[in-house]
């Protein structure tokens, strides 16, 4: 028989069928009430976002031999539940760079080049009023701070300086060790020098417990005042009621998250209705080839079913 496979989260139809054609494949969404059934006989899982595996769940998978997270960040699996279980996790961790880095980049641009669309039907006094009006600034006037310097934030600093901008960055790891990863120039700089030197400031850091809210008010008060401030990496690394007074009290600075929490934004989220912070629905790696590159994790999954070292394993 093959080994039973669970997909909880949604998957890219060629990887999907792929999958069905190695394991024999039962899909139940992560809060179906009927999930614990088809759970107590998985042996492989697939997962998304929001399957959270941790001891509890893990518990309701007495099987379970590896764990898929179609995806970069693994916050939503506690590794080290699933190594002391034996469990092995594997992911795609380069599969959302050039989706995440291409999104980052349209951002800036919608804020320092405004476009608007002549009505149908403008008269000269429109046309000629918006082309006095929407003048924008050029990226290669400005410099972009990059907190983290994984794949994502190499990447973009790769792109910024194709473009022309100066660059800062920030990482746990020495400089030297960055400078060796890169062929383009930057600054390194600690949190503060970054935060108070950089007209853009574009947060590519990893889940870990440690960078929990590392955007407090402590931090947040190094910024300069018209900074745009970009989050499509994890909404807990910005603490929100502090991030929201920031907001309030620096009306030149634009803030822009695509990333929030808790996901989604509950009714009365803080930083709701503010007019200089601009609110997206979690899709910087929302692109057709990202989201099949990260449903790809099935062959892992398979890998190691059929007794095989996966290629992007985590535990």
């Amino acid at each position: 028989m093959p080994p039973r496979v669970l997909i909880t989260e949604t998957l890219a139809s060629v990887a999907a069928d792929w999958l069905v054609q190695h394991a024999d494949v039962v899909r139940c969404a992560y809060d179906d009430a009927g999930l614990d059934g088809p759970l107590a006989e998985a042996e492989g899982l697939v997962v998304r976002t929001y399957t959270v595996v941790d001891e509890a769940f893990l518990d309701r998978a007495p099987k379970l031999k590896v764990v898929g997270r179609a995806g970069v960040g693994l916050d939503n699996i506690d590794l080290e539940a699933c190594g002391r279980r034996g469990v092995r996790v594997v992911h795609t961790p380069d599969a959302n760079t050039q989706a995440v880095v291409e999104y980052v980049l349209a951002l800036m641009l919608d804020h320092y080049r405004p476009r608007t669309d002549l009505p149908p039907g403008a008269d000269a006094d429109t046309f000629h009023g918006l082309r006095k009006t929407e003048v924008g600034t050029q990226l290669d006037q400005l410099t972009l701070g990059i907190v983290g310097f994984g794949r994502i934030g190499k990447r973009l600093g790769g792109a910024a300086h194709a473009i022309g901008m100066n660059l800062k960055v920030c990482d746990l790891l020495p400089e030297a060790e960055l400078r060796k990863a890169v062929d383009y120039p930057f600054d390194y700089a600690g949190h503060e020098t970054l935060y108070a030197h950089s007209d853009v400031v574009s947060i590519h850091v990893d889940g870990r417990a440690s960078n929990r809210h590392m955007l407090d008010a402590e931090a947040l008060k190094h910024l300069r005042d018209d900074c745009l401030f970009i989050n499509a990496a994890r909404g807990m690394l910005v603490e929100g009621d502090a991030l929201a007074g920031w907001a309030r009290s620096h009306t030149d600075a634009q803030i822009i998250l695509d990333v929030h929490d808790p996901e989604p934004p509950p009714t009365g989220y803080v930083l709701s209705g503010l007019p200089n912070v601009r609110l997206l629905p979690h899709i910087a790696s929302r692109t057709g080839q990202a989201m099949e590159n990260m449903s790809w994790v099935v062959r892992d999954v398979v890998a190691v079913l059929e007794g095989e070292e996966p290629g992007s394993p985590a535990v």
